[in-house]
């Protein structure tokens, strides 16, 4: 009986496993990596900016009188030394004529002194004193000269000429506060570019470990549009001071500008060459995520196909890739398509990527 119960109940277990298929067995997912290699990485760096003239020189009266005539077109380029205003020069010429007597008669009194002094004729202080209003003289006539030439306002230097402030006909003052006009000088032309100081800091460090070579100090730039300017500039100076409202460092180019394309205060976006990094790795932005924390992550295929995550430490942004500093070797498979199926420590069916960009 006990052997006729046991043959049912192995039938019945039989029959129960017949009416349930095995699970399923899927394959472990298909994903693209590429090896990650050492390469020497440029750190340039793409920064806002500013245009600001190369030299500015307000252009102010030195003598007061009469405004007779304006000489340049407005918004025009001026020469340095080149003729801007006129100013009424009878007074001034008068005053130096009037000097001019005062000079010669003076001297003829001090030549005669100084030969009477030559036979004791005459006392020596008698002599002094002729030779000493003569001096003064002289000096008085010096100043009418200069106050005339200064009737006649030249540009101090060579540039972009603004608008007049005045009109012919006005009168003027030496002492006036407002500007006659203004000359900015435009070729070359200054972009000021502002960079984290912290950045700039990590940078100075990394080139003082001998982890970064010197950079060329190029820099190149894009304008408010998107549009490339075509001329390449020179990084001038890093200011010595860290703005505290921003905590950004003030860096200056100098770029050529013989078609004044630039003007003072267009909004540029400047790329600085920083040095490079000759140990450099890049992994593709494609295969880099983000985890809860916001830490850059990855994924790798390790030597016995399964997928392994790697926390990051990521620097710029180069073109297509993110530098790393952190977490990745030379030789790393790293995942860059699938990624949406592999999981960290499962297996995976992994090969070279095909549209890596």
């Amino acid at each position: 009986m006990i052997r006729r119960i046991g043959l049912f109940v192995l039938a019945a277990a039989a029959l129960s496993a017949c009416g349930k298929p095995p699970p399923p067995k899927f394959p472990p997912p298909a994903v693209g990596f590429v090896i990650i290699k050492e390469q020497p990485v440029a750190l340039t760096a793409e920064l806002p900016g500013r245009t600001d003239p190369y030299a500015v020189s307000d252009v102010r009266p030195q003598v007061s009188g009469i405004v007779l005539h304006r000489l340049f077109t407005e918004g025009s380029t001026v020469k340095a030394g080149q003729a801007l205003y006129q100013i009424d020069p009878a007074p001034f010429q008068a005053a130096y004529e009037s000097a001019q007597a005062s000079l010669a008669s003076t001297k003829v009194k001090a030549d005669r002194y100084a030969k009477l002094l030559a036979v004791n004729a005459i006392a020596p202080q008698d002599a002094d004193d002729a030779k000493a209003a003569y001096l003064q003289a002289k000096a008085a006539a010096d100043n009418a000269r200069i106050n005339l030439n200064y009737t006649h306002i030249a540009a101090p230097i060579s540039g972009r000429i603004g608008a007049s402030s005045v009109t012919e006909g006005a009168l003027v003052t030496a002492s006036q506060a407002t500007a006659l006009a203004t000359i900015s000088t435009l070729d070359p032309i200054y972009v000021d570019i502002d960079q984290s100081s912290s950045e700039l800091l990590a940078l100075k460090r990394a080139a003082q470990a001998g982890q970064i070579a010197g950079g060329s100090l190029d820099v190149t730039m894009k304008l408010d549009d998107g549009s490339d300017y075509p001329q390449k500039g020179k990084l001038q100076f890093t200011d010595v001071t860290v703005d505290p409202s921003t905590g950004a460092v003030r860096l200056r180019a100098i770029f050529p500008n013989p078609d004044g394309l630039l003007l003072p205060g267009m909004y540029v976006r400047a790329t600085v060459n920083q040095g490079t990094d000759p140990h450099g790795i890049l992994a593709p932005q494609q295969g880099v995520g983000h985890n809860a924390k916001g830490e850059p992550t990855a994924l790798v295929v390790d030597d016995k196909n399964f997928a392994r995550l790697r926390v990051l430490k990521t620097g710029r942004a180069v073109g297509g890739d993110w530098q790393v500093l952190d977490g990745l070797k030379p030789g790393d498979k790293l995942i860059v398509e699938g990624l949406q199926k592999a999981q960290p420590d499962l297996p995976v069916t992994a090969m070279p990527a095909q549209n890596v960009k």
